[in-house]
């Protein structure tokens, strides 16, 4: 006994110091390799905030001193915003972190507690691990740089999902529906509600959506009229589509020809990835895995948005813990397949935290047009290359099957025969009893 608890000490000593060697290289690298945006867009809502409410201003003519970037989302994301023109600068900090690292942290529970309880995994330990893997991920460090939104919209789709688009629970779809009115990216989801057939989450999604913009429209009609014209269709306000940050299939067709991108191009190849996102979306439903579909909608996204500046690829995590997921997973492949899932999982995900596009700013021609769109390519890939679970049956009988009859019940004559003749009549009765109730 005494050996084995000094053995257990011995392994948690072990456990402590990979993570604090783990977390410390972690901080080392982003260190060295990540960009302090100074909370930049964090600015530009706060800004925003004080000139729209205590400037007198219009929202939408907002522009951040000596920038030419304003506020472009909905009108109800800032009046969720608007507590901001009342607090200072670094309450609104601290509030935007605590918030977006709350969410972060929750969700990096939900996406490892099922591989982690299946492979008997320490908790702590496996979650301390993870949060160094997340914090290494470009997108996720540059959100939380930049002070933008897009975790705490990834957590309203996950939590949505994962707990509330679920048999018998009728407010399915309020978590994509308030992430699509604070910005209308995640609407994809409701998309991927109809594309599954999940007509009820969908129609609450729509309706919730709806609600929250009718409620802007209500308070601020201006603002609202203004977005809806004007600031939602005019590009120029968010900067250049073949900014090198903008890893998207947009991204990629505009790098092509900078000055006059061909759209016709752009509109085949998103044509072309929402048709293989829908058939593998709703094959991924059919086989009972949502987190599947998650990920996929999350990847396609991305690439059919025309803006997906590289903090917007958080939406891509749930891939990358899907691929660690099967590669762990003994009933799923041969040893093959898994290890060759875990290398690739690996290898793309190294490519999410390189930077490497950043080397080929401004170099779109050769070698320079391969890496200015790496994050996009994964992407690509991912959508054709993601795993889909086949999901274990339920108990109880299949639908469309026969109830058991009393004669498909086990012969209870039978057993008390082979029972008795090893065992005393009365233990053996007793044996039965409690095994098989008698009818």
């Amino acid at each position: 006994m005494l050996t084995a608890v000094r053995a257990g000490r011995r392994s948690t000593v072990v456990k402590v110091l990979v993570v604090l060697a783990f977390l410390g290289a972690v901080w080392e690298f982003l260190a060295l390799t990540a960009d302090r945006h100074g909370y930049f867009d964090l600015r530009v809502y706060d800004g925003a905030m004080n000139y729209w409410l205590h400037g007198g201003g219009q929202l939408y003519d907002y522009l951040l001193p000596k920038t030419e970037y304003g506020f472009t989302y909905p009108t109800f994301a800032a009046l969720l915003m608007a507590p901001m023109a009342f607090l200072s600068w670094h309450v609104t900090i601290a509030i935007s972190l605590s918030m977006t690292l709350a969410v972060t942290f929750v969700m990096i529970y939900w996406f490892i507690a099922p591989i982690v309880r299946r492979q008997g995994w320490s908790m702590w330990f496996s979650f301390a691990i993870a949060v160094g893997l997340f914090a290494a991920f470009e997108p996720l460090h540059e959100t939380v740089s930049f002070g933008q939104v897009n975790l705490l919209l990834l957590f309203l789709a996950v939590a949505d999902l994962f707990l509330l688009i679920l048999p018998g629970r009728r407010l399915g779809g309020i978590g994509i529906g308030l992430a699509t009115a604070i910005k209308l990216t995640p609407g994809i989801f409701i998309v991927y509600l109809l594309v599954t057939r999940r007509w009820r989450a969908a129609a609450v999604a729509s309706a919730t959506a709806g609600a929250a913009t009718w409620l802007a429209a209500t308070v601020a009609p201006d603002a609202s009229r203004t977005f809806w014209t004007d600031a939602l269709w005019n590009t120029d306000r968010v900067g250049s589509t073949a900014f090198v940050s903008n890893q998207s299939l947009m991204g990629i067709v505009s790098r092509l020809n900078p000055t006059e991108p061909n759209k016709l191009l752009w509109l085949a190849l998103v044509l072309g990835v929402l048709v293989v996102w829908a058939i593998r979306a709703r094959r991924a439903i059919r086989a009972g895995d949502e987190m599947a579909g998650l990920a996929l909608t999350g990847i396609v996204g991305c690439l059919v948005s025309p803006i997906t500046w590289i903090h917007h690829l958080v939406w891509a995590l749930p891939a990358f813990v899907l691929l660690v997921d099967h590669a762990s997973d003994r009933s799923w492949g041969s040893k093959r397949e898994r290890r060759n899932t875990l290398i690739f999982a690996i290898i793309t995900f190294g490519i999410l935290c390189s930077r490497l596009p950043w080397a080929f700013h401004n170099r779109f021609h050769d070698f320079g047009l391969l890496g200015s769109n790496a994050y996009v390519l994964v992407l690509i890939i991912l959508l054709f290359t993601l795993p889909i679970r086949v999901a274990a049956p339920a108990a109880g009988p299949v639908e469309g099957t026969a109830e058991p009859t009393d004669e498909d019940a086990p012969d209870l004559a039978e057993i008390d025969r082979k029972v008795t003749a090893a065992f005393d009549a009365k233990d053996a009765e007793q044996l039965v009893g409690s095994v098989i109730p008698r009818r």
